[in-house]
């Protein structure tokens, strides 16, 4: 006889299948949570065991008598040594009292050692922080990493499944566990009945527990949960190929999962971008809402979001790859949850798809492209239904600015430093929105490209007041004193200093030595007076198809014969299209896989699809881009070599070149080449540049200004070409002698 809803179990068959079936149902469900919480234990484990071995390999370079170099202390190693610990490695898992019954050692020297080796060991991990990359086979490195990977692709599998119910089935089953002993007696009515009167009370006790959960209504949904999620457990870890063409392709998520267990050697002051300490305790006070994202962040880029939210109008520096379109979507979600429904990006046209991507697939926001033909349909979709309305910096001027599309909760301007002229159209445009809407956020990744002013415009436009505190001869500013004073405004943090589990940068300056025919291309330029001229003349002689008839092309194939060898994809820059064709049709000649090149006369619908397309390509593919384009906004970690026809005329050209390719996603070491013909203008150019580089190197990359004045070392763009020019007229013969170039009283060379 069965009991109605309410009544109480009767001892014997009734009892028998309710404990069966609340049994076998809380060890389904702790069976699912120990084999998610199983993987994260062992991905501790893996890491802790890496660890050692990462540390032990670096203590195997140290003799063991070198450990007196750390303290002052007179340690007796010669003791310690003829006892058999040859390094400090043989050190590493010692007690001192092991060390101090040593004949000849004592116990200062034991605990100096041991201290000593410790610090070895953590400077060790600090300097060779974990890295997953892929050999040239494409297997997972270190050894063993497939296993890690396994382990975390599970883990990523899993989690979103099994997390949403964690609550539920940790108190099901702690509870049926509980109530199970004590409920176990009421199987056998006969023996309950001669049970004293305690613990008759304590089995209908653990009985109504078990009963409470089919009266909740849980037991009536539990069963399909659990079977789906057991199913979902079933399923068996991919090989180690298809691991690792998995990781190639979403590393970043795989290291924010692997982040998200072991948090890996990221200083606070790395992840709070050198911060005043009072205002990076307000940021980390600020709550951060990410319901509306898809994705995880990592602990930078949540501070990065809670900093814009915090301060309301401020400029991200971060360095290229670290995901501050990540950091902007974050704070939208956090004003989605505070009531806001509509946001405006501003960005340059080639990046239109690519923000429309990021939106629809990290947030669960609708994306309007304020843009093209369809443009006013879409802004009044925007206006009509919220969302992230992207436009351009050219049609920003179409977006109406009286208020009929309702309130906009944030302005986004990526790729700022493209208003960093006051008097532009643009700028003008993005100055009327961030005087109408309050909360601003400038992404750029370089804020300074020629001078320091521009970075200070910039930020004088996000808060105006903040640029009366500036001096009036900025080079006289300390650095630290300029820290604090555009620390309410401004946050950039390094690659270096944030993402550890990023691969190398191999840069390499190839110099070549031009042949017969590019030198004669090379002095008519020089001849002309045009710098432009002089910078692709290295490349006319390969117009023809030859390679071994220019230098500069003869050394491009072989790079990108390498790299195809072992297995690379390789993506060329140059700024001039001209070049870009020459490079383009020397490289397929021989059956290479090319895509481009992709220019400015690209449409912009179509630039995604032919970067989608040298993505989806086999390894050894290559891409030929132009700087301007391909340079900017672009992911390209699907390559791993990059080559630059030219040095461009500012250091951060150079370097978001690069980091299209060096950026979170990125699993193998890039190799950077920069291709240089001697004693020409490519050898002036980069003369001219390292004093630029060194300015945003000292300043801009740590939030400060310059010691000494700006003027001092700053270059222009007409200043460079006219300094260049000359110096190569000079040099061959051609046009007045700039002066100082030549020794003192030496005739002018004559033309050859």
């Amino acid at each position: 006889m069965t009991s109605g809803p309410g009544a109480p179990v009767e001892p014997g068959r009734e009892a028998r299948d309710l404990i069966d079936r609340h049994a076998r149902l809380a060890a389904t469900a702790q069976g699912i949570l120990d084999h998610l919480d199983g993987a994260v234990v062992a991905v501790a484990a893996w890491v802790r065991d890496d660890e050692r071995r990462r540390a032990r390999e670096e203590l195997a370079r140290v003799d063991t008598d070198r450990l007196g170099e750390m303290t002052d202390r007179n340690l007796r190693l010669a003791a310690v040594q003829a006892a058999g610990y040859l390094t400090a490695a043989d050190l590493l898992d010692v007690r001192p009292a092991t060390l101090d019954a040593i004949p000849g050692v004592g116990e200062a020297t034991a605990r100096g050692v041991v201290a000593a080796v410790g610090q070895l060991s953590d400077a060790a991990l600090a300097l060779h922080p974990l890295r997953i990359g892929l050999d040239r086979a494409g297997l997972p490195t270190p050894d063993g990493a497939d296993r890690l990977l396994a382990l975390l692709h599970r883990i990523m599998r899993l989690g979103p499944l099994v997390e949403p119910h964690r609550t539920l089935l940790t108190d099901y089953a702690s509870t049926v566990a509980a109530a199970l002993p004590a409920a176990r007696r009421a199987r056998h009515a006969a023996r309950l009945w001669f049970a004293r009167p305690t613990t008759r009370k304590a089995t209908a006790g653990a009985l109504a527990s078990l009963q409470q959960w089919d009266e909740s209504g849980v037991a009536g949904r539990l069963p399909q949960i659990l079977d789906d999620l057991t199913a979902a457990v079933a399923q068996p870890d991919p090989g180690v190929f298809e691991l690792a063409a998995d990781y190639e392709k979403r590393s970043a998520e795989y290291y924010t999962a692997l982040v998200g267990i072991v948090p890996q050697a990221q200083t606070a002051l790395a992840a709070r971008g050198l911060l005043p300490q009072d205002l990076v305790d307000r940021v980390n006070d600020r709550p951060l809402d990410l319901g509306a994202m898809r994705v995880a962040l990592r602990g930078y880029q949540e501070f990065g979001a809670r900093f814009a939210l915090n301060q309301g109008r401020c400029l991200i520096g971060d360095e290229m790859g670290l995901g501050k379109t990540i950091q902007a979507l974050a704070v939208m979600s956090d004003l989605v949850a505070a009531g806001q429904t509509r946001f405006l990006v501003v960005c340059p046209a080639s990046l239109l798809a690519n923000w429309a991507r990021e939106v629809e697939a990290r947030t669960t926001l609708t994306a309007h492209r304020l843009h093209g033909d369809g443009r006013e349909e879409a802004i009044k979709a925007w206006a009509a239904g919220g969302g992230v309305g992207l436009t351009t910096f050219e049609t920003l001027t179409h977006v109406p600015t009286d208020g009929s599309v309702g309130e906009v909760g944030l302005v986004v301007v990526d790729e700022a430093h493209y208003v960093k002229n006051p008097r532009t159209r643009r700028a003008k445009a993005v100055a009327t929105w961030a005087r109408l809407v309050w909360r601003v956020l400038f992404l750029t990744g370089t804020p300074m490209d020629n001078r320091l002013e521009d970075f200070l415009a910039l930020v004088k436009v996000l808060q105006p007041d903040l640029g009366t505190q500036f001096p009036r001869h900025l080079g006289l500013l300390g650095p630290d004193a300029f820290r604090q004073v555009v620390a309410p405004v401004y946050l950039r943090r390094n690659q270096v200093d944030v993402l550890v589990e990023l691969p190398d940068v191999i840069a390499t300056d190839d110099w070549v030595d031009l042949t017969e025919a590019d030198e004669r291309a090379y002095r008519e330029a020089v001849a002309s007076g045009n710098l432009m001229a002089m910078r692709q003349a290295a490349w006319a002689a390969g117009a023809g198809g030859d390679a071994h008839a220019c230098a500069k092309l003869d050394r491009l194939v072989a790079i990108v014969e390498e790299a195809r060898e072992e297995g690379r994809s390789t993506v060329v820059f140059s700024y001039f299209r001209d070049v870009l064709d020459t490079v383009a049709a020397a490289l397929a000649a021989p059956g290479a896989s090319v895509h481009g090149p992709l220019t400015g006369d690209v449409p912009v619908a179509e630039r995604m699809g032919l970067v989608d397309a040298f993505t989806a390509d086999d390894a050894g593919a290559v891409l030929v881009a132009q700087v301007a384009v391909g340079g900017t906004g672009l992911n390209l970690q699907a390559a791993s070599v990059v080559v630059l026809c030219e040095p461009q005329l500012t250091p951060a050209a150079e370097a978001q070149a690069v980091a299209r390719l060096h950026r979170m996603g990125q699993v193998r070491t890039v190799q950077a080449h920069r291709l240089l013909a001697e004693d020409g203008v490519d050898e002036r150019i980069v003369e001219l540049l390292a004093g630029k580089q060194r300015v945003f190197d000292d300043y801009v990359r740590r939030s400060s200004v310059a010691a000494a004045a700006v003027s001092a070392v700053d270059v222009t763009e007409a200043g460079l070409a006219r300094d260049v020019v000359a110096w190569e007229q000079a040099r061959l013969g051609y046009g007045p002698v700039w002066d100082g170039l030549g020794e003192p009283g030496a005739p002018a060379q004559n033309p050859a």
